[in-house]
């Protein structure tokens, strides 16, 4: 090698260093093909995945968009609702198909049907016994009058309220009855004492729709028992009320009160034989009054028993006779027995106490006391 040429190891370096150097005659080298470096790309995790961790096989082979739902297994926390909503709605559509079905429109009614019923006997059973009434009290023919010697007294179901008060009618003729019934005023025709009450009698009787032989016998009882007994206070609205509930103003049991104040047929009730929640009160009057020789029977418009009858029994129409079955007679001592034992029926715990000893029922109490005061009010119009 000469001193001008180049030696080849030199060529080699220098074409090493300058790109695109080559030898003559050698053929353009390529540049060799450099491989990417391989990129991983993990899946995408749902955030339930994420959360709770839960190990679920996956079919890699099959199309998961974990936008349009999530892997087997999981719930997403945000589709739960969705679900359940869909869930309701699709039942909800399959029940409306069955109702409509021949199957549906004959089970359906009848299931609805079951259950208004349990709703109402549930119902009922919370609030019937809070609201039901106290059980009536017997028909008059059935119920004796209340006797003083059965110690009747009231007790911790007293009834509340106020007594019911005298009717306002500046008509009513306080100065002309006040004579004792043993000395009648004068009479023009054989009249009764109770005839001088006549007047007023027919004007409360058109407001009240009671009769005016029933009226007049009331206000001449308390007009008697207010000379007797002045602090009695009793009013003739009070004997009224108890008329109506005992015997219709001496009407019950198709009776007719007469104009002379008798009743025809008489108004009996029932034997005290102790059945159908009566008391048993064997005969004390041998029949006399109530014609059972056996039992004892309420008797008259104002239902007095026997025994009652002989100690607080009154002769109002000056007959000579003192009869259960006159109303005049029977008023008047209905007045004396409520007037009994010092009781002021202006007070409403002596008037409760009164009309209690009479019947000791408190229903019973209740109607009299309502029928006083309608009474009242209405002779007030």
């Amino acid at each position: 090698m000469g001193a001008g040429e180049e030696s080849p190891t030199a060529a080699a370096k220098l074409r090493a260093s300058v790109p695109d150097q080559r030898a003559p005659g050698d053929k353009k080298a390529m540049p060799a093909p450099v491989e990417p470096e391989p990129v991983k790309v993990e899946p995408e995790k749902s955030e339930a995945a994420k959360s709770t961790a839960v190990k679920v096989d996956i079919d890699l082979g099959s199309e998961w968009d974990p936008a349009r739902r999530p892997p087997p297994g999981i719930e997403r926390p945000a589709d739960r609702g969705v679900a359940a909503g869909a869930a309701l709605k699709a039942r909800s559509a399959a029940l409306g198909r069955w109702s409509r079905s021949p199957s549906g429109r004959l089970v359906l009614p009848g299931a609805l049907l079951f259950a208004l019923i349990g709703v109402t006997a549930v119902a009922g059973a919370v609030v019937l016994p809070a609201n039901a009434p106290p059980a009536a009290h017997p028909s008059p023919a059935g119920s004796p009058a209340g006797d003083p010697s059965a110690g009747a007294t009231p007790g911790a179901g007293l009834p509340t309220g106020f007594a019911p008060t005298d009717p306002v009618n500046p008509g009513f003729p306080t100065a002309t009855a006040t004579t004792n019934p043993a000395n009648p005023p004068v009479q023009g025709g054989g009249g009764q004492p109770a005839d001088v009450l006549t007047t007023w009698a027919q004007q409360v009787a058109t407001k009240t729709g009671i009769s005016v032989t029933a009226v007049r016998a009331y206000g001449y009882a308390e007009l008697v028992a207010g000379q007797n007994k002045p602090t009695c206070h009793i009013s003739w609205t009070t004997l009224a009320a108890i008329g109506k509930v005992e015997s219709a103003h001496g009407t019950a049991n198709g009776a007719t009160l007469a104009s002379d104040g008798q009743t025809f047929p008489h108004i009996i009730g029932l034997p005290l034989d102790g059945q159908g929640n009566r008391q048993r009160i064997t005969d004390t009057d041998d029949g006399q009054l109530d014609g059972d020789p056996t039992y004892d029977r309420a008797v008259g418009p104002m239902q007095f028993i026997p025994s009652t009858w002989a100690t607080s029994g009154a002769d109002a129409d000056n007959d000579g006779i003192k009869d259960p079955h006159d109303i005049d007679d029977a008023a008047l001592a209905a007045a004396n027995y409520l007037c009994g034992n010092g009781r002021d029926l202006s007070k409403a715990q002596d008037w409760w106490g009164a009309i209690l000893s009479y019947n000791d029922v408190q229903r019973y109490a209740q109607d009299v006391f309502n029928a006083a005061n309608d009474y009242g009010t209405k002779s007030r119009t």
